[in-house]
């Protein structure tokens, strides 16, 4: 089992057994490519780890399909750098499948987001949770820890854009 995964137009596999705060460095995972990622991903799985399950596309069940964050992508729209130095705008579409979640973590700067699809539950550990459905804007301040649960029937689509510390890992997962 993982710990967690994410994907921007690929996934980046974080090994169990990574110990205190994740970071993940999106110049590395950008230069990830999703076939290599997918290999990678393919080849930690033993064999037993996938079952025969009919009701799914490819008839396969895997033990990767068993963690909260599994399925959860993040793909990179753009990337640009900011009139102020030192930081940069970027833009992303997130997916959560039903019963799944972003995982703890925070961005080293803002993110302003839209929910284009789904349901979610965003739980923050500074201040009450908030629900969002289809059509609703958030704002989350820098630094600060949350977690987007899908509650809803569907894939949840969130458009997020961050103004973010150039200099730092766009996502710090805890």
């Amino acid at each position: 089992m993982h710990t967690h995964v994410f994907a921007y137009g690929g996934s980046v596999v974080v090994p169990p057994g990574s110990k205190g705060i994740e970071m993940i460095d999106r110049r590395s995972v950008l230069r990830t490519s999703g076939v290599a990622a997918a290999g990678v991903l393919a080849a930690a799985l033993p064999a037993s780890a996938a079952v025969a399950d009919p009701s799914r596309p490819g008839g396969t069940v895997s033990a990767a399909d068993s963690g909260p964050t599994d399925g959860v992508t993040r793909t990179l729209l753009q990337e640009h750098p900011s009139p102020a130095e030192g930081w940069e705008a970027v833009q992303t579409l997130v997916e959560i499948p039903v019963h799944k979640e972003s995982g703890r973590h925070s961005h080293p700067g803002v993110e302003v987001g839209y929910i284009v699809r789904g349901e979610v539950l965003m739980a923050f550990d500074d201040r009450p949770p908030l629900r969002l459905r289809t059509g609703d804007p958030f704002f989350i301040p820098s630094g600060v820890i949350h977690n987007a649960r899908n509650i809803g029937r569907v894939t949840t689509m969130m458009l997020s854009t961050y103004m973010v510390d150039e200099t730092k890992p766009l996502v710090t997962t805890y």
